[in-house]
């Protein structure tokens, strides 16, 4: 795989101009405030499975408007005071799968809240179970476009809503220390942790590997891959939509959402990365505001990343902000 972004010098060093909405915060506060108050108590199933050494709850919290939402909570079985916790978000197309196939961080000590994504999960992996019971105009196939002729109505106003909303979920258990809360995602889920984590309050680290839905604008131009081809497709059929449709995009970009960043952050990034090209995550890295901040760049790597070497990079992370 060729490298065919900037070189590693110009991505150190690149920080688009990127506009954002006039009502870039009011827009994401009316949207908070609302669901908030549509919300209810998290509903938790205590599940029997087939692991001793982690406790697995089926959890439903209430998202986007109220909706919904599934995720499964891991417990470090027999744990006696409040845990610290690790929310994480699923990359396209996936759901939350099984609980056995996310065991890192409960085993090291960790709370940890895996999100179903409304509307995906079967694509790959073992599945989700949480609908998307809101309609859109036209799209072309996938998510990217569901929605995109309004930011009111856009698919990923919903889920981004519903990342926040589970940090919120979790925060309310008697298990959480709601003190020590991360977010982490790769991928798509990378987006989704940028986007909570400029959304959440009090979170105490950012984690997102080799993001997605960063720097709209250059990725449609930069790649062929999916799911940023979406883009290109439905505008290739809607010829004249296309200030429109960035107009829409500008509030979910995750380069804006970094320059809210409240938490101290740890990015990853592969520079042989054709599905999120590294200076898309570069843009998000340079503008993320948090004094701390951290990127690790896995030099002959595609979208895999730093895969489980990533988790590692995560968890010395998390125990040097002293959160254990």
């Amino acid at each position: 795989m060729p490298y065919f972004d900037l070189s590693p010098t110009e991505l150190e060093a690149y920080a688009p101009q990127i506009s954002e909405p006039s009502d870039f915060d009011a827009f994401w506060n009316a949207t908070i405030e609302e669901s908030r108050l549509a919300g209810w108590e998290p509903r938790l199933t205590p599940v029997d499975s087939a692991l001793r050494s982690v406790d697995v709850l089926d959890v439903s919290f209430a998202g986007f408007g109220g909706d919904p939402i599934k995720a499964w909570l891991l417990l470090p079985t027999g744990a006696t005071e409040p845990l610290p916790a690790v929310v994480e978000y699923i990359g396209y197309g996936g759901g939350r799968g099984l609980p056995s196939e996310r065991l890192a961080w409960s085993s090291a000590g960790y709370a940890h809240l895996i999100m179903d994504t409304r509307g995906q999960g079967s694509t790959w992996g073992a599945g989700g179970g949480t609908p998307d019971p809101h309609g859109t105009g036209a799209a072309t196939n996938g998510y990217m476009t569901r929605g995109i002729q309004d930011p009111a109505d856009y698919y990923y106003r919903r889920v981004f809503t519903d990342a926040v909303r589970a940090v919120d979920a979790i925060r309310a258990l008697p298990e959480i220390d709601a003190a020590r809360v991360a977010v982490t995602g790769g991928s798509q889920g990378g987006g989704i942790a940028l986007a909570a984590g400029a959304l959440s309050e009090g979170l105490v680290a950012v984690m997102p590997d080799v993001p997605f839905l960063c720097h709209f604008s250059r990725a449609v131009g930069l790649t062929d891959r999916e799911p940023y081809q979406e883009l290109v497709r439905y505008l290739s059929v809607h010829r004249n939509a296309r200030e429109r449709t960035f107009a829409t995009l500008s509030y979910f970009d995750g380069v804006l959402m970094a320059r809210r960043a409240s938490a101290p952050g740890l990015f990853s990034v592969a520079l042989m990365d054709f599905t999120c090209p590294p200076s898309t995550v570069y843009a998000a890295f340079n503008a993320f505001a948090h004094e701390t901040k951290r990127i690790v760049a896995y030099e002959f790597n595609d979208h895999e990343g730093g895969g489980a070497h990533q988790w590692t990079q995560q968890a010395a992370f998390l125990a040097e902000l002293g959160i254990q």
